[in-house]
C-alpha cells in the first residue's frame, strides 16, 4: 500500500490499538481539525453528501508538490470530524501524485470497521474520492495508480 508518510503513521497508530482505544483516538483527531482560514468560506467548498453530517472540503492543488486541504465539519459530529482530521493530517501538503496513489479503501487499515458503522466508513471514502477528483481536475497530468476508480 502506498501512503504518504504522515498518513502511514496514522494508520500504524490506529493499528496498534484495540477498538475502544481506536474510538478514543478518532475523537482526539476530531478535536484537532483546524478551523478554516479567513479567505475560505464554507459556501465556496464542495459538499460531501456521502457523509451523514454536513461536511465540506476544498482542495488547492495549484502547487502539485504540496496540495492543501481544507475541511468544514460540525463539532456535533465527532466521528465525521475525526475522519476529516485524519485526512487533513495525513494528506495536507502531500504531493498530488501521493494523494492519487492512496488506495481508495485505505481506511480499512485503520481497523475501525468493527467500531463504527459502514455508513460512517463510506463517508470517509466519499471524502477521499472527492479529494482525488479535485486533485485530478487541478493537476490533470498526474496519473492515478489506484485502480479502484475513486
Amino acid at each position: 500500500m502506498s501512503l504518504p508518510p504522515a498518513l502511514a503513521e496514522i494508520v500504524d497508530d490506529f493499528g496498534a490499538l484495540g477498538d475502544s482505544d481506536k474510538i478514543t483516538l478518532l475523537l482526539e483527531f476530531a478535536g484537532e481539525l483546524p478551523d478554516l482560514p479567513a479567505h475560505l468560506e464554507q459556501d465556496a467548498m464542495e459538499p460531501v453528501p456521502e457523509c451523514q453530517s454536513p461536511v465540506f472540503l476544498s482542495v488547492d492543488a495549484t502547487d502539485r508538490s504540496s496540495v492543501r486541504l481544507y475541511f468544514s465539519a460540525p463539532r456535533e459530529a465527532p466521528t465525521t470530524r475525526g475522519f476529516a482530521a485524519i485526512l487533513h493530517q495525513g494528506l495536507d501538503t502531500a504531493s498530488a501524485q501521493e494523494i492519487l496513489d492512496v488506495p481508495s479503501d485505505f481506511y480499512y487499515d485503520l481497523g475501525l470497521g468493527s467500531a463504527v458503522s459502514p455508513l460512517r466508513l463510506r463517508g470517509m471514502a466519499g471524502m477521499l474520492g472527492r479529494i482525488k477528483a479535485q486533485v485530478r481536475a487541478q493537476a490533470p497530468d498526474t496519473q492515478a495508480s489506484d485502480t479502484s476508480g475513486a
